[in-house]
């Protein structure tokens, strides 16, 4: 086992490559041939067959990926045999391994960050797996090996003995900025320097994201996949000129979101700042944020993540440099995510008595609960009180 290890570094799947022994071809969970319905014959080739069901969705595929790939070095690396080789005790094993990946050197990126999956310091993971985090693998990682069972690569799937007990969901979220911790995370953006041109275009950069994410509660898929044309205005009923934005979410579903004023005034901001109208024209290519130097070409999901993890690092700075009654609040931001932005706006605005159907139809959720799963709210409606109730208040 130990020289199985040796031979293996953790990489990302595309560049890995595996000796003989464990590729798979020879696994001892292998069907029969006669079976096949595939034509991998070998681990990463059946991976790579299941995951191209999923190319259309780019979320959806990043995941699935993940989970497959996390598990494949966990088996050659840590165990030194073949995916196609695991038992139900080796998944027994993996299960624990999730809550704490040792050694962290070989599992875990520095300080949590995400690099690019081609990078020399690229790792696995970011840390240990939460509760729900390590469900989400098992239901994705069964949801693998009863497709490869299913198209004849494998015998029989490991995970299948395990009663993966339903459990409730949590009563609240809990990953999102209480009003305080969003306040810094503010007041760290507004003491950026703005002296040369670039730090400008940083910083307006900067806090069109974060009013973009807050107000919109956008994921972060919907910003880099979303562009200054899905701007539209029309007028209410009133005759008032209302803006909005179409947005792709989950599933291909598309939803149009509220822009409010504060939204529209800070895209002219940051607009200006580029050098184009101060409203986009219908039509219009350009991604809804840019690379510095203005470059019309759409940004990464790590790049944003990546600029959006470096705020939360200087606004944890802020609070340590309070003093030691702010080490939960240091310790807290240090955890967020971009994601944690969409919980927060979704959270302030049901403090902020927005209707829930409002909440529901601009996030994008399927429905609020089982009793009023066919609420709908009104456009109107919903934009007045989100531009009533909402505000980012730079």
């Amino acid at each position: 086992m130990t020289d199985n290890r040796q031979a293996i570094v953790p990489a990302a799947i595309e560049a890995l490559h595996l000796p003989a022994h464990l590729d798979g071809r020879a696994g001892s969970n292998r069907g029969g041939s006669e079976r096949a319905q595939i034509g991998a014959d070998n681990d990463i080739d059946a991976i790579k067959a299941w995951l191209a069901r999923f190319i259309d969705t780019r979320t959806t595929f990043d995941s699935y990926r993940k989970e497959a790939e996390r598990l494949l070095l966990w088996a050659t690396v840590e165990l030194g045999k073949p995916l196609s080789s695991l038992v139900h005790e080796d998944w027994l094993r993996y299960r624990h391994f999730l809550q704490d990946p040792q050694p962290a050197a070989r599992w875990i990126s520095t300080a949590g960050r995400k690099f690019p999956r081609s990078h020399p310091e690229w790792r696995p993971f970011a840390g240990p797996l939460s509760p729900s985090s390590q469900r989400q693998a098992a239901i994705i990682l069964n949801a693998l090996f009863s497709w490869l069972v299913q198209a004849g690569y494998l015998a029989g799937n490991p995970l299948a003995l395990s009663r993966e007990r339903k459990r409730r969901a949590p009563p609240r979220i809990t990953r999102y900025l209480d009003d305080e911790v969003w306040a810094e995370v503010k007041a760290t953006i507004e003491a950026l320097p703005r002296e040369t041109a670039r730090e400008q275009e940083q910083y307006l950069r900067l806090r069109w994201l974060f009013t973009l994410l807050y107000l919109c509660g956008l994921r972060v898929s919907e910003v880099i996949g979303t562009t200054m044309g899905a701007f539209f205005a029309r007028r209410d009923k009133l005759g008032v000129q209302r803006w909005w934005l179409e947005v792709v979410g989950k599933g291909g579903k598309p939803r149009m979101v509220p822009a409010t004023a504060e939204l529209m005034t800070e895209l002219a901001r940051y607009r200006r700042a580029l050098g184009l109208t101060p409203f986009p024209l219908p039509h219009e290519t350009a991604p809804l944020l840019l690379p510095l130097g203005g470059k019309a070409r759409q940004m990464t999901r790590g790049g944003v993540h990546e600029i959006v993890k470096q705020v939360f690092e200087k606004t944890a700075e802020r609070f340590r440099a309070k003093g030691d009654d702010y080490a939960t609040e240091a310790a807290r931001v240090l955890m967020a995510s971009a994601h944690w932005l969409r919980h927060t706006a979704g959270s302030h605005m049901v403090n902020g008595d927005v209707d829930l159907r409002h909440v529901r139809d601009t996030l994008g959720h399927v429905s609020i609960g089982t009793t009023n799963t066919y609420l709908h709210s009104p456009d109107d409606s919903r934009h007045s009180e989100t531009e009533a109730r909402h505000r980012i208040a730079w």
